[in-house]
């Protein structure tokens, strides 16, 4: 099998074990339409990266806290991210500057620009590592420290990069966007960063999956009115995008 279905199987593994569920293999070769050795290889990859615990026969979830863990979310949507990536890079002219936030999504975004004329400055390793050998992108790194697991750059040397730059555009990613409740993230030093990026900078464009449209994290980024452009997917709540659009975010389902 491809890599595309190899990321669909644990997607829906994962779908599965919500919750801190245990569902057996069998249950699990069934849903995925696999064999049970397949399925077993594949719990065992989850459960290196601490996204599932293995049990006689089985597989529990251990996704039950509030924000999904970064090697969980690589694994979801991708399809949906690499549409969005596509289309968020289309609406970056060449020549500009751009801060590129961290997350899955953004990731995406920065594969669709290794062979374009940007100046960007980089959240997320992740991004760094995706750019570092693209002939024509010229990568600014803004120092300070890694969090864990995400590797995104955060605390107040990150801060002060914003102090001292300013951005055409900040392609920015988040936890939870609503018309009500603005952009939210769970964690707040990385909260703090993204408020900085979007003051920083004269577009603000998020690239955001329709799973995370309606809902709302512990911290507040910046109310919807702030966002120019939203890009989602087709799956997008009718009634949140309309909502978004009477704020005045121009939304763009792809």
């Amino acid at each position: 099998m491809n890599t595309v279905d190899v990321a669909r199987r644990h997607e829906l593994i994962l779908q599965s074990l919500r919750q801190g569920r245990r569902v057996g293999v069998g249950a699990l070769a069934e849903l995925v339409q696999a064999s049970e050795m397949t399925v077993r290889r594949d719990l065992d990859v989850l459960e290196r990266d601490g996204l599932l615990r293995r049990v006689r026969g089985a597989a529990v979830g251990m996704l039950t806290g509030e924000e999904t863990p970064y090697a969980a979310r690589a694994r979801q949507r991708l399809e949906a991210k690499r549409r969005i990536g596509h289309a968020v890079a289309e609406l970056l002219d060449d020549g500009e500057t751009v801060v590129l936030d961290g997350g899955t999504t953004t990731l995406e975004v920065a594969r669709r620009l290794t062979d374009r004329r940007v100046t960007v400055l980089p959240l997320s390793l992740h991004s760094v590592d995706v750019l570092r050998t693209a002939d024509q992108v010229r990568v600014v790194l803004p120092g300070g420290e890694l969090r864990p697991g995400e590797l995104a750059f955060g605390g107040p040397l990150t801060l002060y990069a914003f102090q001292v730059m300013r951005f055409d555009t900040v392609v920015l990613g988040c936890c939870g966007l609503s018309a009500a409740n603005g952009v939210s993230a769970h964690d707040l030093a990385e909260v703090a960063v993204k408020r900085a990026a979007v003051d920083a900078s004269a577009r603000v464009v998020a690239a955001v999956d329709s799973s995370k449209l309606g809902r709302t994290a512990f911290g507040r980024v910046c109310p919807a009115r702030e966002v120019d452009v939203l890009v989602t997917d087709e799956d997008a709540p009718e009634d949140e995008v309309a909502r978004l659009r009477k704020a005045g975010v121009e939304v763009r389902l792809v």
